[in-house]
């Protein structure tokens, strides 16, 4: 009756499974489905084409600056994971590991900012933009877009940097350490875990944003490919092609894809390790 019943329990749990897994990965598979149609190819309901083509692909890098726009997003994107590393590295050793006066205040405030809508922020954005004369320059994305990763970098840095042990940084004071030998070259190893994961979760999220992107920026030079990808044009303003925006975004898509499987056991390990406490 047991092993029937574990039996049954296992056959619903691979069941759940599979359908959160085809749930999850259908709309990608359809869209590279459909970015290897022909223009004719894409009225036709069947999921896997009859007669393959890569045109689609060959048409959004030949019709359109693409491979710039692809530039400008791992520009931006690994402009600001670094920024964002290296600045929540120092605030988590601040609020983790430093007591002072309104620490807690200052914790909420940036858990707070981490909450704030885009088009909340955006006339101000805009405002200090112009003001640094940074319209329409890669510049003004790295800027703006730090206000939506740092927040929530710091804060689950703070976490990690909260549970290394007292005994460690207190020997490296008695050896003369600075703050910064301290922060990056004692817990930045201890802390690798984390901060891979924090630091592809504000990739992912530079890497995806388009209102920023959208406002700051005017030339097509300067668009990342977010905005790239929306001011995708058929020849005739009747005609939407689909197959080179699905052909866009599977090229956006891969990148990522790559990067979380490459570091998915750092993933995992990062954002379980302060699960349990022993």
């Amino acid at each position: 009756m047991s092993k029937k019943r574990m039996s049954l329990s296992r056959l619903g749990y691979l069941a759940a499974s599979a359908l959160l897994v085809g749930f999850s990965v259908f709309p990608f598979l359809y869209a590279v489905s459909s970015s290897l149609k022909g223009r004719t190819g894409l009225f036709s309901p069947e999921f896997l084409p009859a007669h393959p083509t890569l045109e689609n692909y060959v048409g959004v890098f030949s019709e359109q600056p693409f491979a710039h726009n692809l530039l400008n997003s791992v520009v931006v994107a690994g402009g600001v994971v670094l920024l964002s590393l290296g600045l929540s590295l120092m605030a988590a050793w601040a609020l983790g590991r430093v007591d002072f006066r309104g620490r807690g205040a200052l914790l909420l405030t940036v858990l707070s900012a981490s909450m704030f809508p885009q088009v909340a922020v955006l006339s101000g954005m805009f405002e200090l933009v112009r003001w640094a004369g940074l319209y329409d320059h890669l510049g003004a994305l790295l800027i703006a877009d730090l206000l939506l990763t740092l927040p929530f970098t710091v804060w689950v840095l703070v976490t990690f940097m909260k549970q290394l042990p007292r005994e460690l940084e207190e020997a490296a004071t008695m050896d003369g350490v600075g703050v910064f030998t301290l922060v990056f070259r004692i817990f930045l190893p201890l802390l690798w875990p984390a901060v891979a994961a924090t630091g592809l979760l504000a990739f992912i999220a530079a890497w995806n944003e388009f209102l920023f992107a959208l406002t700051f920026t005017l030339s097509t030079e300067q668009r990342t490919v977010p905005v790239a990808i929306s001011m995708i044009s058929g020849p005739s303003g009747y005609e939407l092609p689909w197959g080179s925006i699905m052909a866009a975004s599977v090229v956006v898509t891969l990148p990522l894809v790559g990067l979380v499987l490459y570091f998915q056991r750092l993933i995992v390990s990062g954002l379980t390790a302060g699960a349990v406490k022993g």
